[in-house]
């Protein structure tokens, strides 16, 4: 039997929120329901979910800030609205916080089950293509994650650690985007507190050393947020591909 996808619902309304839980289980969804944005922000961080449905006006913590929060630690979780708000800023403040989706009440139950779907579907074909990449091109470094070597050129290639691999493959993954502190955290040291921040900050720091060979890839720090691996030459010939375009 297949493994039920999980589902963080967060939702104060006392009728509602349960009457959703329970449908969303009807339909052979594992559902964990929260009641504010405090709690569900705890739930959240203490399992793993596949996707998430909030509410916007919520005691405590309003969804959007939550979501915020919630995009701060992992990137890639399909997130939900599911609100009585219609307002065009609204939906537009939705979007801009991560969220994949917006649906109003009231709404269609058949509509709401497509979407979860699709959503799932599409984050799970997704981090199976992240995960199976083994081999990442970083300016003029080649890297190899299974094997855990890092090759500059023609030059003999680094052995990277274990865990300076994963770190590398992480930030390979987020090339030229912002990877989560939080991210790196949970998924490599399984923790996200004082002590485990400041190793990763040294891994950091070793990375920062094998990629100075090459002027235009450097790990930049996003101060409160996380780390951007740039690569310039990726960059310099995405934009000559527009100009050509």
């Amino acid at each position: 039997m297949d493994k039920k996808q999980k589902i963080l619902l967060v939702e104060d309304d006392p009728n509602f929120g349960p009457m959703l839980r329970d449908f969303l289980r009807l339909n052979n969804y594992d559902v964990v329901l929260a009641t504010n944005g405090i709690d569900g922000l705890e739930k959240f961080k203490n399992e793993d979910f596949n996707m998430i449905l909030l509410d916007v006006m919520m005691p405590y913590k309003d969804g959007f800030t939550l979501a915020t929060e919630i995009r701060k630690r992992n990137k890639d979780v399909p997130i939900i609205f599911i609100t009585a708000r219609s307002m065009k800023d609204d939906v537009i403040k939705g979007y801009q916080v991560g969220a994949d989706d917006y649906i109003t009440k009231p709404f269609d139950s058949e509509v709401l089950l497509y979407k979860i779907k699709s959503l799932i579907s599409r984050s799970i074909k997704t981090n199976e293509t992240k995960s199976n990449q083994q081999h990442f091109k970083i300016g003029d470094f080649n890297f190899d994650s299974k094997l855990r070597l890092l090759k500059y050129k023609d030059e003999e290639p680094q052995k990277l650690s274990p865990k300076e691999s994963k770190l590398l493959k992480l930030l390979a993954e987020y090339k030229n985007d912002l990877m989560p502190r939080e991210l790196a955290l949970t998924q490599i040291w399984m923790d996200d507190n004082y002590f485990t921040s400041r190793s990763m900050d040294v891994y950091i720091a070793k990375l920062r050393k094998y990629l100075a060979k090459d002027p235009n890839v450097a790990i930049v720090n996003i101060h409160g947020e996380g780390f951007r691996l740039v690569d310039k030459t990726e960059e310099e010939n995405a934009e000559e591909s527009e100009e050509q375009a």
